[in-house]
């Protein structure tokens, strides 16, 4: 059986792998489908992943020297690149009373022939409806990031709200914005195919920021006011700029994004003082979630899972290109790393 890894920085490679027997609380799944992150995932697979040296403490609440003795960095040639699959359940252990032998379901993993999955006690992995479209399971991690990128910058009936970015992050943000009844809903992205499918799925209207000033363009959309609410899902400082620019006084920028150090482009001095700018940074793996005790990671997890199996969100047009497994490397260093223009979030079928 074969599995996606990371070869070296910007290589994938298929490489060879054995399944262990599943212990009484397992599952054995053979994959049908699958998908990686575009975004963190990304970073590792460069190299680029900050932090390298330095590990997050959360008594500290900042990041601090890692121990020399744990591991550092990307193990390249080990780590089974992907984010979620879709499978079915061909083996289950003894202790296993919630799934059977047949079940389609929906975890998170790496890209490879199979999955073998704590299923006692594991919210985590989901049992897919009849009729459930792969695609929409596989958006499950983003919609995560996307539903508390809404909560956080409270996002009303009437708002005017601009998404930037338009990855699958932004693309799920912008339906729950309008679907949560904006009055007006715009996005941001210099991708135009990204563009393109965000209005087929009902957004008002799009800006590219190489072509157009896009805070000016906020402005204008709105007879001056501005947006109430921006998501930020780029993580690029120009588009924090832009954001600022755009948003009116008082508006909130709910910045969902993992920025990498900002070297220059930044200017806190012009619009972002003058607008009264709010800043929230926004992050669905934190907790306690900022609507804590009556929210948490699970809840927004299973709110997520009934918004996607339901259809009340539609990726169908957000997982894009589809390519068999036997050229899911190539496809992921062309439409992930090399030419990110090309797709939105990529989908690999093993069926």
């Amino acid at each position: 059986m074969k599995q996606l890894v990371a070869a070296a920085p910007r290589e994938a490679k298929l490489m060879e792998y054995e399944d262990r027997e599943i212990a009484s609380s397992e599952i054995r799944v053979k994959v049908k489908y699958a998908s990686p992150k575009h975004g963190s995932e990304l970073a590792d697979f460069r190299g680029e992943t900050p932090f390298l040296d330095e590990q997050y403490d959360p008594e500290w609440q900042m990041f601090m020297p890692r121990d020399p003795s744990d591991a550092k960095g990307v193990k390249f040639g080990e780590w089974n690149l992907g984010n979620q699959w879709v499978g079915d359940i061909i083996e289950i252990g003894s202790d296993v009373k919630d799934f059977a032998v047949g079940d389609r379901v929906c975890g998170y993993g790496g890209i490879r022939e199979t999955h073998i999955v704590n299923a006692v006690n594991n919210f985590r992995l989901k049992k897919m409806p009849a009729g459930m479209s792969w695609k929409n399971a596989v958006c499950y991690d983003p919609a995560q990031f996307a539903l508390s990128g809404i909560r956080d910058a409270n996002v009303r009936p009437g708002d005017r709200v601009a998404i930037v970015g338009l990855g699958a992050i932004g693309q799920i943000a912008a339906q729950m914005a309008k679907k949560a009844g904006a009055s007006y809903v715009a996005v941001v992205d210099p991708i135009a195919i990204r563009r393109e499918v965000a209005l087929k799925a009902g957004i008002d209207e799009a800006f590219d920021p190489l072509s157009q000033d896009v805070g000016l363009e906020l402005k204008k959309s709105t007879g001056k006011t501005g947006m109430d609410v921006i998501i930020e899902t780029s993580a690029n400082v120009h588009a924090l700029q832009a954001a600022l620019r755009g948003l009116a006084y008082g508006g909130t920028i709910a910045y969902v994004g993992w920025a990498r150090e900002f070297k220059g482009g930044l200017d806190l001095g012009r619009e972002a003082h003058f607008n009264n700018a709010k800043i929230v940074f926004s992050r669905a793996a934190s907790e306690p979630n900022p609507d804590y005790p009556r929210w948490n990671r699970k809840r927004v997890e299973e709110v997520c899972w009934q918004m996607l199996s339901s259809g009340w969100i539609d990726c169908e047009d957000i997982v894009a290109p589809v390519v068999p497994f036997e050229q899911c490397a190539e496809a992921y260093c062309e439409h992930v790393d090399q030419h990110p223009e090309s797709s939105i979030k990529l989908g690999i079928t093993l069926d």
